[in-house]
């Protein structure tokens, strides 16, 4: 409960300051169910791309985050916002796959990049990883693709995020699963591209 209070807290005092400065677009955010689990998988190009999922939604948004993130001068403000940290060097990321499965099973919401990391890259997406069709399939859990394209500039006027059709991912093999949300994702990207 105190978790939960303190991500209110900071979303409270940034969540405002953030809108105000870069004036996001955020279209179909009634996608996002109002109650009961749901895993968010979109693109990632930016480090403020998580911040922009969570002011669209009044809901408790639990991103997986590097573990790196944890360690540094800022540790204290990623626990507060409830990340899940990710060791991108492991294998599997056991840890970080219970953690988020454990969250989905208490009906909220997890935000995940199947990218695992920053796109610097002129491609339109890197590979996508299978934790989130795994997570899916295993909890019985929507995945509900998004797109986050534009600027992270004052009022630069293009940035957006776009949120998908829910995908549910059944009994399918977790590569075609996995291409499946990949192709989503592209789609609104391709679709929305500035």
């Amino acid at each position: 409960m105190l978790e939960n209070t303190a991500y209110q807290i900071c979303r409270f005092l940034f969540a405002p300051v953030f809108r105000m400065y870069f004036h996001p677009v955020i279209v179909n955010r009634e996608r996002i169910p109002a109650k009961g689990r749901v895993i968010l998988a979109g693109n990632h190009k930016h480090a403020l791309n998580p911040v922009l999922v969570d002011c669209s939604t009044l809901r408790t948004v639990h991103a997986l985050a590097k573990s790196e993130l944890f360690d540094g001068p800022f540790g204290f403000f990623f626990r507060m916002i409830k990340a899940i940290p990710v060791d991108l060097e492991a294998a599997g990321n056991p840890a970080a796959y219970a953690s988020a499965r454990d969250v989905l099973l208490r009906d909220e919401v997890i935000n995940i990049s199947p990218e695992a990391a920053r796109n610097y890259t002129d491609q339109i997406l890197l590979p996508f990883k299978t934790g989130a069709v795994r997570l899916a399939r295993e909890t019985g859990t929507s995945i509900l693709p998004y797109c986050i394209v534009g600027d992270y500039r004052f009022r630069s006027g293009n940035l957006k995020i776009v949120f998908g059709e829910p995908l549910e991912i059944h009994e399918e093999d977790v590569r075609a699963a996995n291409q499946k949300l990949y192709d989503a994702v592209e789609k609104l990207l391709k679709e929305n591209q500035t």
